[in-house]
C-alpha cells in the first residue's frame, strides 16, 4: 500500500510541478505578487540559511550535503523520526545534514552544532544528521517515501549525492508514471552505493521488467519497447534535476533476472549484493535477503559454464595479438601505400602489386624511399597478412607485435614525408607537360628552337599584329619561370614538401597553358580552313560534282575517296597527304596548271570549274 500511495500522489501532480512549488524560492516565482514585507522576511531567511551552512562547514569540512526536505513530506518524516506532536504542530522546516560513513562517530557533534545554529533561524527547524548508509537502509526497509523526500530535498550544499539521487528519483517517477504495472524493481548501484560520488559521477540504475504475464507480444519485443521508452526519459530527468551527471540504465526481464540469480551470474550476483532499490514489488529485496543468508549458491553447471570462459584464454590472446597485425597494422599501412601510388598516377593494385610497385617506383626508379621501408611493408603484407590468409601464420608473440607496431608507425611517419616528395615530383612532371604542350606547338608554328626565340617571335608576329592578346606573352614567360624554378629545386636535390605557393604556381601555369593552347588550335584551324578554301574548287560534270585542290599536287575528292593526279592519271591518296600539302600551301599563291586541267578533262570528261 505504501508504494501504491506514493505513486498515486505522483500521478496527480508532475515532478516538474512539485519542484517548482516546493524548492524554488518564492521570490523567483514573481516578485510583483509578493508583498514587500513578506519578501523582506524571505530574503532574511535565505541569509540565515546561508550563514547556517557556512558556519557548519567551517567546523565540519567533510559534510557531503545539506538540504531542506520538502514540506509536503513533513508528516511522513515526523512519523518516521518520532518528532513530538507538540513540535510537529509548529510546521517545522526539516534540514538534512549528510556526512560520510567514515565520520559516523561524529554524528553527535555535528547534530549538536547544527541544532545550536538552527536556533538562530527564523523558521522552526528540526535537524536530521545521517550517513549514506542510513539513506540506503531506508530503501532496504522499503521506506521509499522517506528516501524520495530526501532525494527531492532542496540542496543548500551538495558534493554530488543529492543531485545523483534526484536524477534517479525523477527518472524512476517518470518511468513508473508511464507503465508502473510492468516494473517490479528500480535499483540504484555503482559509486553512489560505494560512497565515492562526485558532482560529475555517472549514475548506474537497473530496471527489472515483469514479463511473466505477457500474452500479446514476445518477451524480447516487450523488453526492447519498454527499454526504448525508459531510455527516452533519461535526458528529461537530467534536465529537470539540473545536474550534469550521466544516467546509465540497464533493463532486465524478470525471467532472465531469475535465471541469472539462480545460476549466480557474476554480474547479477554483484548487482544483487551491492544494489539498493528505490522501488521494489517484493522481487529484488527477497533475493538480496537470500544472498545475505547464503541461500543463493551457483549450480555445478553454472560453475562449469563460467570456468569455461578461461579454457580458451590462450587461444583468444593469440587470436587478438594476430588480429592487431593482420587487421590494424596491415590495413593501417597498406591503404595509405595504395593512396600514394594513386597520387603518383598509378591505379590502386592488390596486396602483392602494392608491395612490388612501392619498391620498384619509389625505391628503385625515383630513389626517394629507403629500402628498409619497402621491407617493412613486405613483411607485414606478405609474410603476416598473406601468411595468415593462407593458414601459414596462426600465432604471434607479444614481443613480435610490439616490434611490428613500432615498424608500422615508423613506416607511416616516413610515408607522410614521402607524400610531399611525390607531390613535388608530380608537380615537376605536370609543369614539364604544360611547358611541352604550349612550347612544342609554338615551335612548330614559328620554326624557332630556343625558349627566348619562341617568345620573342610570338610577340612580334602574333601579339603586335593583334592576333593574340599581350597577356599571352606574360603567360608564356610565367610558365617558363615556374618550370625553371622547379628544375632548380630538383637539381639541388631538395626534399622539402611542396609549398602552397609552388602548388598555386603550377596550377596557374596549367590554366594559362590550357588557354593559350586552345587559342593556338583555333588559330591553326582557321588558317587550315582559309588555306583549304583558297585552294579548293568544284568541278561540275554532267552527272556529278568533284572537289579539286590545286596544291603542289592536284587532288580530286569524290566523297570519301581521295585521289591525286600523277602522270596524267588519278592514283590513290589519303587524308594525311592532303592535309600536309594544305599546310605547306598556307602562305603560297594558288596556281592552276593548264596541263593538269587538260589531264582532268580527259579523265573526267567535260566539266565546269567553280570557286
Amino acid at each position: 500500500m505504501a508504494e501504491e500511495n506514493i505513486h498515486k500522489k505522483n500521478s496527480e501532480s508532475s515532478v516538474e510541478e512539485n519542484i517548482a512549488q516546493d524548492y524554488i524560492p518564492k521570490a523567483k516565482l514573481g516578485d510583483m505578487a509578493i508583498p514587500p514585507e513578506v519578501k523582506k522576511e524571505m530574503d532574511k531567511a535565505k541569509e540565515e540559511i546561508e550563514q547556517f551552512k557556512k558556519t557548519l562547514l567551517k567546523d565540519f569540512k567533510y559534510i557531503e550535503a545539506i538540504g531542506i526536505l520538502p514540506a509536503q513530506a513533513n508528516a511522513k518524516i515526523e512519523e518516521e523520526y518520532e518528532v513530538p506532536e507538540e513540535e510537529a504542530k509548529k510546521k517545522l522546516m526539516h534540514i538534512l545534514v549528510l556526512i560520510p560513513e567514515d565520520n559516523f562517530k561524529e554524528i553527535g557533534k555535528v547534530r549538536l552544532k547544527a541544532i545550536d545554529l538552527a536556533k538562530n533561524l527564523q523558521s522552526k527547524t528540526w535537524v536530521h544528521v545521517m550517513t549514506p548508509v542510513d539513506l540506503w537502509n531506508l530503501c532496504l526497509d522499503s521506506k521509499f517515501e522517506i528516501a524520495e523526500a530526501i532525494a527531492m530535498s532542496y540542496p543548500i550544499m551538495d558534493k554530488g549525492i543529492l543531485g545523483a539521487m534526484r536524477v534517479a528519483e525523477i527518472h524512476k517517477t517518470l518511468v513508473l508514471k508511464k507503465f508502473e504495472k510492468y516494473v517490479t524493481s528500480y535499483v540504484i548501484a555503482g559509486s553512489m552505493i560505494r560512497g565515492t560520488t562526485k558532482p560529475t559521477s555517472d549514475i548506474d540504475v537497473f530496471v527489472i521488467i515483469d514479463d511473466t504475464d505477457v500474452k500479446r507480444m514476445p518477451r524480447l519485443e516487450l523488453k526492447e519497447k519498454l527499454r526504448s521508452i525508459i531510455f527516452s526519459y533519461i535526458n528529461e530527468a537530467i534536465a529537470i534535476a539540473g545536474v550534469k551527471n550521466s544516467l546509465h540504465v540497464q533493463t532486465y526481464l524478470l525471467t532472465e533476472f531469475w535465471e541469472s540469480v539462480k545460476d549466480a551470474n557474476p554480474v547479477i550476483f554483484t548487482f544483487v549484493r551491492d544494489g539498493v532499490p528505490m522501488y521494489d514489488r517484493f522481487v529484488f529485496l527477497p533475493w538480496k535477503s537470500l544472498l545475505r543468508m547464503g541461500k543463493i549458491k551457483p549450480s555445478p553447471e553454472s560453475i562449469d559454464m563460467f570456468m569455461s570462459a578461461g579454457d580458451k584464454l590462450e587461444e583468444n590472446i593469440d587470436r587478438r595479438l594476430l588480429d592487431v597485425v593482420v587487421y590494424d597494422l596491415f590495413w593501417g599501412i597498406s591503404t595509405p601505400s595504395q593512396a600514394l601510388l594513386m597520387l603518383y598516377g598509378l591505379p590502386p593494385p592488390d596486396v602483392y602489386g602494392t608491395v612490388k610497385q612501392i619498391r620498384e617506383v619509389f625505391v628503385e626508379k625515383e630513389k626517394i624511399l629507403e629500402k628498409r621501408y619497402a621491407d617493412i611493408l613486405e613483411e607485414i603484407s606478405i609474410k603476416y597478412f598473406k601468411g595468415w590468409e593462407h593458414g601459414k601464420i596462426k600465432k604471434i608473440s607479444g614481443s613480435e607485435v610490439e616490434r611490428l607496431t613500432k615498424d608500422a608507425l615508423d613506416y607511416m611517419k616516413r610515408l607522410k614525408e614521402l607524400r610531399s616528395q611525390i607531390e613535388k615530383r608530380v608537380q615537376e612532371k605536370s609543369i614539364e607537360q604544360v611547358y611541352g604542350d604550349v612550347f612544342s606547338m609554338l615551335e612548330a608554328m614559328l620554326k624557332k628552337k630556343s625558349e627566348k626565340a619562341i617568345i620573342d617571335s610570338f610577340e612580334e608576329e602574333f601579339v603586335k599584329s593583334g592576333r593574340f592578346p599581350k597577356r599571352f606573352v606574360e603567360g608564356l614567360k610565367f610558365i617558363a619561370k615556374v618550370k625553371t624554378e622547379l628544375a632548380k629545386d630538383k637539381k639541388k636535390g631538395k626534399k622539402d614538401k611542396t609549398t602552397n605557393n609552388e602548388t598555386r604556381d603550377v596550377e596557374d601555369a596549367r590554366k594559362i597553358s590550357f588557354e593559350i593552347v586552345n587559342a593556338l588550335m583555333e588559330y591553326n584551324q582557321r588558317c587550315d580552313m582559309a588555306s583549304m578554301e583558297k585552294s579548293r574548287f568544284v568541278a561540275k560534270t554532267k552527272d556529278k560534282k568533284f572537289e579539286v585542290f590545286f596544291l603542289k599536287d592536284v587532288f580530286v575528292v569524290d566523297g570519301s575517296k581521295i585521289q591525286k593526279l600523277k602522270d596524267a592519271k588519278l592514283v590513290a591518296s589519303d587524308t594525311e597527304e592532303l592535309r600536309r600539302e594544305l599546310a605547306e600551301q598556307q602562305k603560297k599563291e594558288v596556281v592552276i596548271n593548264e596541263k593538269a586541267l587538260a589531264s582532268l578533262k580527259n579523265i573526267l570528261g567535260d566539266f565546269e570549274l567553280v570557286c
